[in-house]
């Protein structure tokens, strides 16, 4: 375990840390360098959340899921079978120390959250209770949902949590994954006051993760098989890959995490209707000569994973083709702009497609879809709708875009000066 896992490395003093943490807490909040006091990650982890336009003051983790949409997915999900495990391990001794245990899916909607039943109702002010959404685009550096974007082990103690309102809090979380095709199924959340955030407590959450991924494994080679129920609010499979370094396949009220190869197989597939041939497809995934070998054996994992959604479409060969249309945020932008509703596709367009991916065929559909919205945003007279993408990640340096943003902005709006300055700002920084 590397110590930049670690939010108190042994001989830490909490007390302190805390104390440092909350100045370089304010200082990022009014000027956005916190000085060294924060580990890399967590700063990462603050300048993702405000890129995805998250005010640190304000922000709060939105409810998603009502009663019945939480009791559906809960049911289809397959987290819920390791649930006894997890109780088993973790939840029984957690509740005797005064601790919360969550379990969220891959999106960072929270299924369970047990233990301390006094920790709980303190949690719910926060709205850290199931069927709220603490993915880190929406609540800030937070420990399921910074694991998420990670994919891996992370603790995040105190002040450096960015919401302002999770500050007194701490938490360990751990991804699970698929144990076969090693998608992210969700993670596994501690959450409490400063003990939750000492190395003992991360390990035994990768522990109780490691146990849970294990006994998926054991049902399988059994032969155990999951009932999955399909709600009346069952809708078909949809694949998201905007903004995100892997795709989440969402299906009957579920949500699946894929490899990045995977991602990029299956976003290639999906705009592939005539389908694909080897070759075609390891051309589209490496520039490098794939054997043909290689890519049959990721479409097969791949096929496995699909076999396993509730309504999804099926991989076939010959050429390689999905039997169904399978719908992405890429189309849903696209539609957007069609319509002409040119905010609608800004909102739907929280970051280029698969961002880390290189393969040429991803590179292509990233390219056009940025180049479509761009275009529509420099030939738009709309001004909310210009500043929306100017103000994301993927436009904060745009020189281009924040100078039509000051063409179209009145001269009397609040954002007059703040807009002008940018562009002087890029405008020095360009040359």
């Amino acid at each position: 375990m590397s110590t930049g896992q670690l939010a108190m490395p042994p001989g830490t003093d909490p007390q302190e840390l805390s104390r440092l943490l909350a100045l370089a807490h304010d200082a990022f909040v009014d000027c956005g360098d916190p000085g060294s006091a924060v580990r890399q990650l967590v700063l990462d982890s603050w300048r993702r959340s405000v890129a995805s336009g998250l005010d640190p003051e304000l922000a709060q983790a939105p409810i998603r899921l009502d009663d019945e949409e939480l009791a559906a997915i809960r049911e289809a999900h397959p987290l819920t079978s390791v649930m006894p495990v997890i109780r088993r391990l973790l939840v029984e001794s957690a509740a005797d120390a005064g601790l919360l245990v969550a379990v969220s899916d891959a999106a960072g909607q929270l299924l369970y959250v047990e233990g301390s039943s006094s920790l709980r109702s303190r949690a719910e002010s926060m709205n850290f209770l199931p069927g709220a959404d603490w993915s880190e685009a929406v609540a800030g550096t937070n420990a399921p949902g910074t694991a998420l974007a990670l994919e891996r082990p992370v603790q995040i103690f105190a002040g450096e949590h960015l919401s302002r309102q999770v500050t007194p809090w701490s938490c360990s979380a751990a991804p699970i994954h698929d144990p076969d095709s090693r998608a992210m199924l969700g993670v596994l959340d501690v959450t409490g006051s400063a003990e939750v955030a000492t190395p003992y407590a991360l390990q035994l959450v990768r522990a109780t993760a490691a146990a849970a991924e294990a006994e998926l494994r054991i049902a399988r080679l059994s032969g155990a098989r999951a009932h999955v129920a399909v709600s009346p609010g069952w809708s078909a499979p949809r694949l998201g890959v905007l903004g995100r370094n892997a795709a989440v396949v969402e299906h009957s009220g579920s949500t699946s995490r894929l490899s990045l190869r995977h991602s990029e197989v299956l976003l290639v597939l999906a705009g592939a209707r005539d389908g694909l041939s080897t070759a075609q497809l390891a051309l589209a995934l490496s520039e490098d000569d794939q054997a043909a070998v290689t890519v049959r054996a990721e479409v097969s994992r791949l096929r496995q994973i699909l076999a396993g959604l509730t309504g999804g479409p099926e991989l076939a060969s010959r050429p390689y083709r999905l039997t169904a249309a399978l719908p992405t945020d890429v189309e849903e932008v696209r539609s957007a702009l069609r319509a002409g509703q040119l905010r609608r596709a800004v909102a739907a367009y929280p970051g280029p497609v698969l961002p880390s991916s290189v393969a040429p065929g991803v590179v292509e559909i990233r390219d056009a879809l940025h180049a479509e919205v761009r275009s529509a945003v420099l030939a738009a007279t709309d001004a909310d709708a210009v500043l929306s993408f100017a103000d994301t990640g993927h436009g904060r340096d745009d020189y281009e875009v924040w100078q039509h943003a000051l063409q179209v902005l009145p001269a009397s709006s609040p954002r007059y000066a703040q807009v002008s300055g940018h562009v002087e700002r890029l405008d020095l920084e360009l040359g």
